[in-house]
């Protein structure tokens, strides 16, 4: 018993980790927008993020799925003392990895033209150039981060994560400012050039990090090795393996990366149809959506893609290790810290989107009522990233990957009727990807009732931290336009507004005891809280 809540206190720790790395590299991310949507605007949101969606498929097409297949296959053969093939599938994993990496970057780079005119959007070619070489970076990075989740420690990849976003942040704005002059096609080329420095910088880090606790990683292996006779993998074997994980993992995460493709070419192409905008406007309309809601709702959503990175080595060691009980208590708990955090995150910017744009973008603050719409997008993408990490975890990899498929079939028409109403336009992208979500989401939790018969804590999970957050939706609006009317300062009103939300939400949710302990552990300053939650039994 000791034991397992030993090893339960680890995997929270882990978790917490990811999601304090998590939400630094989106602030970072957010931040460093800010300067960089004032120089190039609207418009050259749209350019960069052309180039970026692109970048993103080539992507995931090289290694969205190594991380998650590598931690889960040394964490098995940690757990069962397998020394030998944890330092083969290491070697292995660089070769195919390197090798995919290196081809779809040649391709983009080769085919950056190609690109621009299929995707519609010429100005793009020198984000799409400058990015290419980053894909071949990011899959030999890929490599690291899963061996040291496969290891049970996130402090590695959460550090790389947050010296990645750093020089992103710097570089893309110093060559953004230096390039601009030249044309905003060269301002946006100079921020998508930062992604890739950011990239080797991690790189770089990741690498001296394997190289300064090399030893004493392989030490503590041999002596956890097992003292029972087991097979050695071949390389083959492991490499099959490893496809065999990935493969799944990558067509649900392309499938998903597809249909921002799909956004970027309905969005041009229906909304040239309506015949209501000019190419310059829907450029602005479409550098919005991704500018702009896309980079900010990208904050909670990070918290649920670390509560997931986390959990697949995690919940895969105790699937291995056939404790029933523990995969149990880590989904329950995974499930219901997500929606916790998640649900108030999108109603809070909801019921605020407008002001907080007019704080962050004071020359750019259209598109606040994408945010209002785009609520059940953010919740219902949260819930399907962390479902998809423990389907992965349990070893279903390509059930997420179907689901994807369904949800994105359902985006299409949904894209083609609405986006071509001129009062809709881009709202009926993030309309459509809400439907896409919620099928996708509800599919995979279906699945997940199904191939472990645990039922996610509805109460707990969905509608104790949906009550509270509305109660602070309402909330937050009238103490903002209260304060507007005491100080006329939007900045302050916005700030205070998010404030007194917060507490209103962790109070409401503390009396109504939806807090439980390893919830509030896994959050920043959590042990602190616990203490005071204790003191005054609301946890």
């Amino acid at each position: 018993m000791g034991q397992e809540k030993k090893k339960s206190s680890s995997f929270v720790q882990q978790a917490a980790i990811l999601a304090v790395a998590g939400i630094l590299v989106k602030v970072f991310g957010f931040l460093y927008r800010l300067p960089l949507t004032n120089m190039i605007g609207d418009e050259g949101n749209g350019i960069y993020s052309a180039g970026y969606y692109l970048y993103s498929f080539f992507l995931v097409l090289s290694s969205a799925g190594i991380p998650a297949a590598i931690s889960k296959m040394i964490s098995e053969r940690v757990s069962l003392g397998e020394y030998s093939n944890v330092k083969r599938i290491l070697k292995v994993s660089f070769w195919i990895s390197g090798s995919v990496g290196a081809i779809c970057s040649l391709v983009m780079f080769f085919g950056a033209q190609w690109f621009c005119d299929a995707i519609k959007s010429p100005r793009s070619y020198y984000a799409i150039l400058t990015l290419s070489p980053t894909i071949f970076v990011v899959a030999l990075l890929a490599v690291f981060r899963g061996f040291f989740q496969g290891l049970g420690t996130m402090v590695p990849t959460a550090v790389s994560q947050v010296v990645e976003q750093i020089f992103n942040a710097i570089f893309s704005v110093l060559l953004a400012y230096l390039w601009i002059g030249k044309g905003v096609e060269y301002g946006a080329a100079g921020g998508t050039t930062g992604t890739g420095i950011g990239a080797f910088a991690a790189l770089v880090f990741a690498f001296v990090s394997y190289i300064i606790l090399k030893e004493s990683i392989y030490k503590s292996l041999w002596k956890k090795r097992s003292k029972k006779i087991y097979k050695k993998a071949s390389s083959n074997a492991i490499a099959a393996e490893l496809v065999k994980i990935t493969v799944p993992i990558i067509t649900g995460s392309a499938i998903f990366s597809i249909t921002n493709l799909i956004d970027m070419q309905m969005v041009s192409s229906r909304l040239t149809d309506c015949g209501a905008f000019t190419e310059a406007q829907i450029t602005a309309l479409y550098g919005q959506l991704t500018g702009k809601y896309v980079t900010i709702t990208a904050v909670p959503i990070a918290l649920s893609a670390s509560v997931a990175t986390a959990v697949i080595p995690s919940i895969a060691a105790s699937n291995v290790r056939r404790d029933r009980r523990a995969v149990r208590d880590k989904i329950r708990m995974t499930i219901r810290l997500t929606m916790i955090l998640t649900i108030p995150s999108a109603v809070g910017m909801g019921i605020l989107g407008s002001e907080i744009l007019k704080m962050l973008f004071p020359n750019y603050a259209e598109g606040g009522s994408l945010f209002l719409i785009g609520i059940g997008s953010i919740v219902f993408l949260a819930l399907s990233q962390i479902v998809t990490g423990i389907l992965q975890g349990i070893g279903k990899v390509h059930i997420p990957a179907i689901n994807a498929l369904i949800g994105a079939l359902v985006k299409i028409p949904i894209n083609y009727f609405l986006i071509v109403l001129p009062y809709m336009n881009v709202k009926g992208a993030i309309i459509s990807t809400t439907a896409c979500y919620c099928v996708a989401a509800s599919l995979n939790l279906l699945a997940l009732v199904k191939y472990t018969g645990v039922t996610p804590d509805f109460m707990g999970a969905f509608i104790k931290p949906t009550a509270s957050a509305v109660i602070m939706a309402i909330g937050c609006r009238l103490s903002y336009d209260l304060l507007f009317y005491l100080t006329s300062n939007n900045m302050i009103s916005t700030l205070l507004a998010i404030a007194f939300g917060i507490i209103v939400y962790i109070g409401l949710l503390a009396v109504m005891k939806g807090l439980k302990k390893d919830d509030v552990l896994m959050m920043p300053m959590g042990r602190k809280l616990v203490v005071l939650l204790e003191r005054f039994k609301m946890i």
